[in-house]
């Protein structure tokens, strides 16, 4: 059974997103982008661009599950505030289409994809190729959002299994 996954990589200037099929063990690139806002626009105009995107991009490419990778904490308060703000509207986004939505560290996203959880962006986006050979990510954040749908196709049914347990 194939299923459709779409990986997000939140941020305020540029979020990221990647749609990936799913068949077993077989990984299939279907498309990605991201979701860009405009600087000199009031935060909360910001925020409903990057809802507005994602809503277009899960309603055109209908995922059936969602991943979040995780922020790091930045030193930044102002920033770190910022980011939690966008992240909080990835979330609700996937959420609100009715999609079940996982997350991530981005630790677990870099080890998934590349083997080390250290890795730099551009040995992710090098696996991305290898791993998604048809995957033509504009930007860092396009490829990291498919690296973070990867690791939710590698971990789905791990989570569902510890799910299952949980509710006995």
């Amino acid at each position: 059974m194939t299923i459709r996954i779409i990986g997000l990589d939140p941020g305020l200037r540029n979020t990221g997103w990647g749609v990936i099929d799913c068949d077993g063990g077989r990984l299939v690139f279907v498309a990605c982008g991201r979701v860009q806002t405009r600087e000199a626009d009031p935060l909360a105009a910001r925020l409903r661009q990057i809802h507005d995107g994602l809503a277009e991009t899960i309603a055109r490419h209908g995922p059936q599950e969602a991943a979040v990778e995780e922020t790091f904490v930045n030193r930044d308060p102002q920033s770190a505030l910022r980011l939690g703000q966008a992240r909080g509207v990835v979330l609700l986004a996937p959420a609100v289409a009715g999609l079940p939505v996982a997350e991530y560290a981005a630790n677990l996203v870099k080890k998934t994809v590349t083997g080390t959880g250290h890795a730099e962006k551009a040995q992710i986006a090098m696996m991305i190729r290898v791993l998604l050979p048809r995957a033509e990510a504009a930007s860092a954040d396009a490829a990291d959002a498919l690296a973070v749908a990867i690791t939710h196709a590698q971990h789905r049914g791990a989570r569902a299994l510890a799910a299952a347990y949980r509710a006995r």
